[in-house]
């Protein structure tokens, strides 16, 4: 799991006869529960906040808005395991939060968002700025807590155990400004054990279906990721012989230069018609924390009726998209690591359906030109160092990436998978860059990086070494490809081209143009060796290139 306990600093002075606010007594019970860091914008409600996380040894890092603040908490989560925290003033910040916290319930992330707001009696008389921030987020988070004055430790405890519970997902916690400020004695965090594994106690009859089966295979997804379970799928994946299929998110759960990996399937019809014999001629399916909130519509009922299929899932969810013959709800790594005990290795797929399929979904993102979008993620990847983490856009260029981009461990390619959205890569990428040291790529389409410039300002600030690689077509790539297969008359997609390596040199960054490989492999190449500030690679390419590409 994700969230080793980390010890809690303590607010200046403190012990237990010290009186301190009731923002501290927040503050210190999220650094108890392993934050390091917390996002956002202040306003005059969180000030007593953001000066309490700072005692409490939680770094409150500025961002130019709320939307990309939540990414960058996502994006230290998948790097370092730190418990995401996003800090909103009232009003407009809470409301320009609102699709980071959509998209932290639909990519299962732990966040805690924490709005500021004026006291309910106040509330009644004084409208500035002032709405119902729990009839708003309510809808999108796993709880809505409102604090009040004894119970700040209390509602951080409970926000952090619901976050994390089952499937991951945001809370909301909205601390009036009194409740803040509040003076109130110093209470130490309780010692919170770590919840064990669950593994269900019955598995004969999935042990009974693994034992007959000569064609197994594994779609993994989002929730193995989540519960940190790669040792199990492999250990699964080595005793049965199955072979694997996973999700975008899912990628590098096994390393992909790995043979019994397949493909990355759920957005691509090209790679998902090229899979789906596999998944016919299957005689066991075995969804390992397969959620389908990542799929397109083509993965309504993907499997013939009939079918064996084992779902291990960390939290049942109503969603509709298939039926399961057995549903198994647990640590989906331990339970795949309890399915294959005492089994004996065995021969699998006599015809090797698996790898000739690997070989044809490789063979179908080849790189089709001298330059365009794939001998871009080509280069990138043959330049890019070992455990370099790269995040993606969401757009046409994402698509095609996260077919031919070959990851070597889990949360190596981050995307908006569930709620797709645009403007996500770019701080996921300063966030996942405030951890360990390990290199960082990010993939954003023209229009993409145009929503969110301003967090240029903030790799500026912080100085962190991330590549940005813009693909500049002039277009919303992918919306111009449906509007085209419509037949509709082209309205609405196409952009000016704006020259984004003097905007990056403009911001403090190192901007460059490119136009062919050579180019960019060579300015790649420098890229990785500068320890500080970003580099920006504004890649031309021609729309047309997605054209059939994926």
């Amino acid at each position: 799991m994700r969230h080793e306990r980390i010890a809690a600093a303590e607010p200046a002075g403190s012990g237990p006869d010290e009186v301190v606010t009731g923002a501290d007594l927040l503050a210190t019970r999220l650094a108890a529960a392993g934050a390091t860091h917390a996002f956002g914008i202040p306003g005059g409600e969180v000030l007593v906040l953001v000066a309490a996380l700072e005692r409490a040894g939680i770094r409150f890092q500025l961002a130019r808005h709320e939307n990309s603040a939540g990414f960058m908490a996502e994006g230290l989560w998948h790097a370092t395991g730190a418990l995401p925290v996003l800090v909103t003033t009232l009003g407009p910040g809470v409301a320009n939060a609102v699709n980071v916290v959509a998209n932290a319930q639909q990519d299962r992330v732990p966040l805690i968002v924490v709005t500021g707001c004026v006291d309910q009696a106040l509330a009644e008389s004084y409208t500035h700025q002032v709405f119902d921030h729990q009839a708003v987020l309510r809808p999108l988070v796993k709880a809505s807590f409102r604090a009040a004055p004894g119970t700040e430790d209390l509602v951080a405890e409970k926000a952090v155990a619901i976050a994390r519970r089952g499937r991951p997902g945001p809370v909301h916690i909205d601390l009036p400004i009194s409740v803040a400020e509040a003076r109130t004695a110093w209470r130490p965090p309780p010692a919170i054990p770590a919840p064990l594994p669950g593994v269900p106690r019955d598995l004969s009859f999935a042990r009974a279906l693994i034992a007959e089966a000569r064609k197994p295979l594994v779609i993994a997804g989002l929730d193995l990721v989540d519960q940190d379970g790669g040792a199990g799928l492999d250990y699964f994946l080595s005793r049965t012989g199955a072979a694997l299929l996973t999700t975008y998110k899912a990628k590098g759960l096994v390393p992909e230069h790995d043979p019994r990996v397949v493909g990355a399937v759920g957005l691509s019809p090209k790679a998902d018609a090229i899979v789906r014999p596999l998944i016919e001629a299957a005689d066991l399916i075995v969804l390992a924390g397969y959620d389908p909130i990542e799929m397109r519509q083509g993965w309504r009922n993907p499997w013939p009726a009939g079918k064996p299929v084992i779902d291990i899932v960390a939290e049942p969810v109503q969603h509709g998209m298939h039926q399961p013959s057995l549903l198994l709800e647990g640590d989906v790594g331990a339970i795949l690591t309890s399915l294959a005990e005492g089994l004996a290795t065995r021969a699998t797929w006599p015809g090797g359906e698996p790898i000739a399929i690997r070989n044809r979904v490789r063979a179908a993102f080849a790189t089709p030109t001298a330059w365009g979008p794939h001998a871009v993620f080509e280069t990138l990847r043959a330049v890019a160092p070992a455990g370099t983490v790269a995040t993606a856009d969401s757009g046409a260029h994402r698509i095609l990436l996260s077919q031919m981009w070959s990851c070597d461990g889990p949360r190596h390619l981050l995307q908006s998978s569930g709620l797709c959205t645009m403007g996500c890569a770019l701080p996921l990428a300063t966030g996942a860059a405030l951890g360990p040291g390990k290199p960082t790529l990010c993939f954003v389409g023209d229009a993409g990086l145009e929503m969110v410039l301003g967090e240029l300002a903030t790799l500026r600030d912080l100085r962190l070494p991330v590549i940005v690689i813009v693909l500049v077509d002039k277009a919303l790539g992918l919306i111009a490809l449906k509007q085209r297969q419509l037949g509709l008359p082209r309205a609405g997609v196409d952009i000016g081209e704006t020259d984004f390596a003097a905007v990056a040199r403009a911001m403090g960054g190192h901007g460059v143009t490119i136009d062919d490989r050579e180019t960019l492999a060579r300015e790649t190449e420098a890229a990785f060796q500068r320890r500080h500030g970003f580099t920006l690679l504004a890649c031309r390419i021609d729309a047309a290139s997605y054209e059939g590409a994926f």
